[in-house]
């Protein structure tokens, strides 16, 4: 093989990859005059990236195995296309070192660092090793190639409890666990290495002294095949959950001028230790004195855009041109930090049902426009729908701004003007999040999340005043739009009547279907004269100006922005409150109250047995784990709803289930 061609100009670029990272990708990539390829597997025929791309290749079925992380057919879809170039985005194959060798292998060029830096830098415990010997500060840990339980548990007793069992080439938080005795490491590698496996191929584990009340710090470097090698500055990832980042800004608010170039530093020399060719990200945790070394990531990150935004750089066009063979277009001296950058991860995921991943059609898609140092990644579009084969984030909210301060209420203000429905998102999370107080001051590690998850996750205020009226001047709006399409008739404006008044009665529940709660009734009154609402003994005028996406509310003299969404008698509002969702009373009745089947243990989303951890006939305690299952590449446990013996189990282990199936049986105690 002539290794000459490793890096080298070229025209077609196939992304292998999906969703958000692959459409961010293609978009840069067709800027610089490329034509892309998109790849996609039977569940992604309409998926957003296909449409971007210049042409796309079907791999094979949803499961990721067969479609996105096999290796053959992504070869042969750039064979097919005549791709010259595989640009990997983040996660599937991007820091898989056979992925790299088998591009160079079939004359592609990997956009990336090479197979034996992956090797050196993607492995936890070998980039460890590698840090050691450079003199760069570890965390205290086992990285060894011994993988018995005999050998990790010695290991762990050495180190101390609490330690974190972490797989040595995952990412994202999967395959990862904080033990906190002896009595708990046995379960927990089991678990680890069973998802790692299913998400990286690779069980092999590490051990670390775990940090209490850490901060989580990375440095973003790139280098190039002439020698160069940069760093552009770091970000803060401190604000997580179950080792999965939900924020992310840049510059870290934590560091001073100094700790930033001593950070940056020793990412540099990092970096070096293999001569990285490539975007990549030093690691580092800080128990608020020292900063440790914990891993590189020898890919493009998630959070990137927020680094972009701080020094104007376009690190996918970076990318590209290091790929190319060219130079990095500046030097260490010429990279200017400028203003502040805060970057939200939006889920199909539902955080006030412990997070629970979120499938179906996107039935509206309302995201704000990218001015005002906004700026939106995004995956998907309106119609689009969430499978459950793969990762859950749909898009990222980024806010750029002079200050942290103003860039958390840019950032806000976008969360707080999205509309997505048809699945269950975490927007609301997130601004709770951003704008918690302890956030805007920095007061935060790692854990912070998990402390404060019901202050996070409240429940939406019941709907007051200004809802119930917003209630009605939708439908109102709704008919009113819907009678103008027809004829044209004085009789179809709202309002219009010769003579006389008329009433008409609403009634609206809280939530979904028949909705829960007591009816909260109001009336309309119309005809001659203005229009008016009347709640209980107030009578209030009102006036309806529709505009995109919802309507202007005028209401006793205030005039007030409201969006809404109408689905048969389901109404989603959001006012200056908040997010709303009610259910319009049936006029005719016949509504009834549905069985909550919340002792029901099924499956909540589609997904795969991966363990049964209980057997028919054990007497169970309330909470206790009956099976898990993997669904959107986490694993989620299915506990007993209440004391009582396990009848029956209805699944084995490596079924695949659809939503809503019953998998076991617990019949309660009589107590």
């Amino acid at each position: 093989m002539d290794r000459s061609n490793l890096y080298r100009r070229f025209r077609t670029l196939l992304i292998a990859n999906r969703g958000e990272i692959a459409c961010r990708v293609i978009r840069t990539a067709r800027a610089m005059g490329l034509r892309t390829v998109a790849v996609y597997s039977e569940a992604d025929r309409d998926a957003m990236h296909v449409a971007l791309a210049d042409e796309a290749v079907l791999l094979g079925p949803a499961r990721a195995r067969d479609s996105y992380l096999n290796v053959e057919r992504l070869i042969e879809a750039a064979r097919k296309t005549g791709a010259e170039a595989v640009h990997p985005g983040y996660g599937f194959l991007s820091e898989n070192a056979e992925f790299a060798h088998a591009c160079l292998e079939a004359g592609l060029v990997f956009v990336g660092p090479t197979a034996g830096m992956m090797t050196a830098m993607g492995s936890k415990s070998g980039s460890k090793a590698l840090m050691e010997k450079a003199g760069v500060p570890l965390v205290p840990g086992y990285h060894g190639e011994a993988q018995d339980e005999a050998t990790l548990a010695k290991a762990a007793n050495q180190i101390g409890f609490p330690i974190l069992v972490k797989a040595s080439a995952g990412g994202g938080g999967r395959g990862m666990r904080i033990v906190r005795s002896a009595a708990e490491l046995g379960p927990a590698i089991v678990s680890a290495k069973r998802e790692a496996k299913a998400a990286f191929g690779d069980d092999r584990m590490l051990i670390e002294k775990y940090v209490d009340n850490p901060r989580h710090i990375e440095v973003q470097i790139i280098g190039d095949s002439h020698g160069n090698l940069l760093s552009l500055f770091e970000r803060e990832c401190t604000l997580q959950r179950r080792h999965q980042k939900v924020i992310e800004e840049a510059p870290s608010p934590t560091l001073n001028a100094a700790q930033r170039e001593t950070v940056c530093a020793a990412a540099r020399k990092a970096a070096g230790a293999v001569n990285y060719v490539g975007a990549g990200t030093i690691e580092f945790v800080s128990d608020g004195k020292d900063v440790f070394f914990i891993e590189m990531n020898t890919r493009l990150q998630v959070e990137h855009p927020v680094t972009e935004l701080i020094t104007g750089i376009d690190l996918v066009e970076w990318q590209l041109r290091v790929a190319f063979g060219e130079a990095l277009p500046l030097r260490q001296d010429e990279i200017r930090l400028n203003g502040h950058a805060v970057e939200a991860r939006v889920y199909a995921e539902n955080p006030t049902k412990n997070f629970m991943p979120s499938v179906g059609k996107i039935s509206t898609w309302r995201l704000p426009a990218e001015t005002g140092g906004l700026r939106i990644d995004a995956g998907y579009r309106e119609g689009d729908s969430v499978s459950p084969y793969y990762d859950a984030m749909l898009a990222k909210m980024i806010a750029w701004a002079p200050t942290r301060d103003v860039a958390i209420e840019r950032l806000n203000r976008g969360l707080e003007d999205s509309d997505v429905r048809g699945i269950v998102t975490n927007i609301p999370f997130l601004s709770a999040l951003i704008t918690h107080q302890k956030v805007r001051a920095n007061a935060i590690d790692t854990g912070f999340i998990e402390r404060e998850l019901a202050v996070l996750t409240q429940a939406t205020p019941a709907p007051g005043e200004l809802e119930l009226c917003a209630a009605v001047a939708a439908i109102v709006n709704d008919e009113r739009q819907a009678a103008q399409a027809e004829a044209n008739s004085p009789w179809q404006t709202f309002g219009w009547m010769p003579v006389g008044r008329r009433q008409r009665s609403f009634a609206f529940r809280v939530g979904h279907g028949v909705g829960h709660g007591p009816e909260q009734k109001i009336t309309l009154n119309y005809g001659s004269g203005p229009s008016t609402l009347v709640i209980g003994e107030r009578e209030l005028a009102f006036a309806i100006a529709p505009r995109d996406g919802g309507f202007d509310l005028t209401l006793d003299g205030v005039k007030s922005q409201v969006a809404a969404v109408i689905d048969g008698h389901e109404l989603y509002l959001r006012t200056r409150h908040g997010r709303f969702d009610l259910h319009w009373v049936d006029p005719f009745g016949g509504e009834t109250e549905e069985q909550a089947g919340a002792d029901k243990i099924a499956a909540p989303l589609p997904g795969t047995v991966v363990a049964v951890l209980a057997e028919e006939g054990a007497t169970l305690e309330k909470g206790a784990p009956i099976l898990t299952l993997e669904v959107m590449k986490m694993e989620q446990t299915l506990r007993a709803p209440y004391a009582g013996v396990l009848t029956s189990i209805k699944c084995k282990v490596g079924d695949i289930v659809q939503e809503g199936v019953e998998l076991a049986v617990v019949e309660p105690s009589g107590e």
